[in-house]
């Protein structure tokens, strides 16, 4: 079956009903062995295209993973971007921000760390915690130092979802290129991949009480994705919405996702003048002698 990840983009302008779009799908593998060729056949791409990039050094790319816990987001950068050379590459995942990150605004951590021409950026999780975690629990919100008056503002969350457009277009507009995924787990898959947590001594470590009690705040939580989703989707920077319920799938799509983003920047190797090749012929005359 072949891969269109255009059939997983969130349409801009549109909302995002989630319960209308599928945790899983047709699979793209008729067997380990095929999930693994086709796999690496984009992974191939992908890195080929990232020497280009890195060459070319005029543009950068930011990968963003957004899901609920157990989706798959760290198997789906370690599998996807295992062929990818890891100086071009740096991944940085977001959990609760430390002091000095919340003396500051809450896009402030994010861009220190954004990629630079050349190279990929890979979020696990990122600034869309702050409508969407802090959105099911707002009291989180009291923690971040805003004044009252801007804190009580019933369209606080519009004014973030402004805030992060008008950032990701302006990275748009000088170079960067951002890509994000949500990938989307049914309730029933992700109470398995818990108990397959609880089950395995090797997997205990992955598993906290927490896990549980956010698992019960899950319709606000999709209520907070499909807002966050529709608000934020944009052809400058789309959102891909991944059936996670098949991990396989998953990553076969979002390869083939980034492939295509790649492939989108027409890049080149940088050419090289007349006087610099009659350079190259002098010094490989004199390393042949």
């Amino acid at each position: 079956m072949k891969i269109n990840p255009a059939d997983f983009k969130a349409p801009h302008g549109e909302s995002c009903d989630l319960s209308q779009r599928p945790t899983d799908v047709t699979p793209l593998y008729t067997s380990k062995k095929h999930y693994k060729k086709k796999l690496k056949k984009q992974i191939n791409k992908m890195s080929d295209l990232q020497r280009m990039l890195f060459a070319a050094n005029e543009h950068s790319v930011l990968i963003i993973f957004q899901a609920m816990d157990a989706a798959g987001k760290d198997s789906s950068i370690r599998h996807v971007m295992s062929g990818i050379n890891p100086q071009g590459c740096q991944v940085h995942s977001f959990t609760h921000p430390s002091e000095n990150e919340l003396d500051h605004d809450f896009l402030w951590r994010t861009n220190q760390v954004l990629p630079e021409r050349g190279r990929i950026g890979i979020f696990n999780r990122s600034y869309y915690e702050e409508v969407l975690i802090s959105r099911v629990h707002p009291e989180i919100l009291h923690s971040q130092r805003i004044p009252d008056e801007d804190l009580h503002k019933d369209h606080i969350w519009q004014e973030r979802f402004r805030s992060i457009n008008d950032l990701e277009q302006h990275l748009h507009r000088n170079g960067t290129r951002v890509i994000k995924f949500f990938l989307h787990l049914s309730k029933d898959e992700q109470r398995k991949r818990f108990l397959a947590r609880i089950d395995n001594p090797d997997k205990n470590w992955k598993f906290t009480d927490a896990d549980v009690k956010e698992r019960q705040f899950w319709p606000q939580y999709m209520q907070a994705y499909e807002e966050c989703i529709g608000e934020t989707t944009s052809k400058e920077a789309p959102w891909y919405v991944i059936p996670a319920d098949d991990k396989r799938n998953a990553r076969l799509i979002i390869a083939k996702a980034i492939v295509e983003t790649f492939a989108s920047l027409n890049m080149q190797y940088p050419e090289v003048d007349e006087e610099r090749k009659q350079e190259l012929q002098r010094l490989r005359t004199q390393l042949a002698e």
